[in-house]
């Protein structure tokens, strides 16, 4: 089969390890069927075709879209720039795309720059109570998902409009995007569906000085992340790889 392209966005090697065992795991895919590519250590081959893959899957990462440049390092504005290259393929040709939680921020920002900001929706590190809407109940990617389920969540920028194109299919209190469709393939999350508790609780570890969260709460989160259903999202990833394995 062709390989799915895994590109991740997170310095941190403990971190990125982390979500790429997950990725494999929760979607059924050995090593072999997939080519990784981490951003903060390389580059885009100049010469890539996502006509080679089957599909591309992007992870989280603490950069936020909305920031100003001037408040990038220059490592987040490489990896940004990296993920936009990509978007216009992607989205004219309706590749098969999943991004997860940093995924939802570069696809709004592709289609409608400054559909995402700060200005509302963040959530903190938590699992968020999610529920499909009608157009999600009937998207061939949320088979098997319940009509209301918990999913891993922890960001600091939104969707603050749903841009032109768009199906809204999980919604939550808090954040209402949590998972769109723009055209028929092209996927996004805000929450982590590879995430579960162990991982959340590597990222808590990780992150606990990068603003989501006093760092003092470090461990009362690990607690609330290992007393969480969460489950169902996983199904999520499975359902990608099961549908546009080829």
């Amino acid at each position: 089969m062709k390989p799915f392209l895994i590109l991740q966005l997170r310095p941190e090697t403990d971190a990125s390890d982390d979500e790429f065992r997950a990725f494999l795991s929760k979607g059924g895919l050995d090593p072999d069927d997939v080519q990784r590519i981490r951003l903060d250590q390389e580059d885009i081959p100049a010469d890539l075709s996502l006509d080679a893959y089957s599909g591309v899957i992007v992870g989280g990462g603490p950069g936020c879209v909305s920031d100003a440049p001037d408040k990038k390092s220059a490592l987040e504005a490489r990896i940004e720039a990296a993920c936009l290259s990509l978007m216009p393929q992607i989205t004219e040709g309706d590749v098969p795309f999943l991004g997860c939680c940093y995924g939802i921020g570069i696809l709004g920002h592709h289609l409608s720059p400054g559909s995402v900001s700060k200005e509302n929706y963040g959530e903190p590190v938590s699992a968020s109570a999610c529920h499909l809407t009608a157009e999600g109940a009937k998207d061939p990617l949320l088979k098997g998902i319940p009509a209301a389920f918990e999913a891993f969540v922890g960001h600091k920028e939104a969707m603050q409009v749903l841009p032109e194109g768009c199906t809204h299919l999980v919604a939550s209190g808090p954040c209402p995007f949590q998972m769109i469709r723009f055209g028929q393939h092209v996927y996004a999350t805000q929450f982590h569906p590879e995430a579960d508790a162990h991982s959340f609780e590597t990222r808590i570890g990780i992150y606990k000085h990068h603003g989501y969260f006093p760092p003092e709460e470090a461990e009362a989160l690990v607690d609330m992340v290992h007393a969480a259903n969460v489950h169902a999202p996983a199904q999520i990833l499975r359902n990608f790889v099961d549908r546009y394995r080829a």
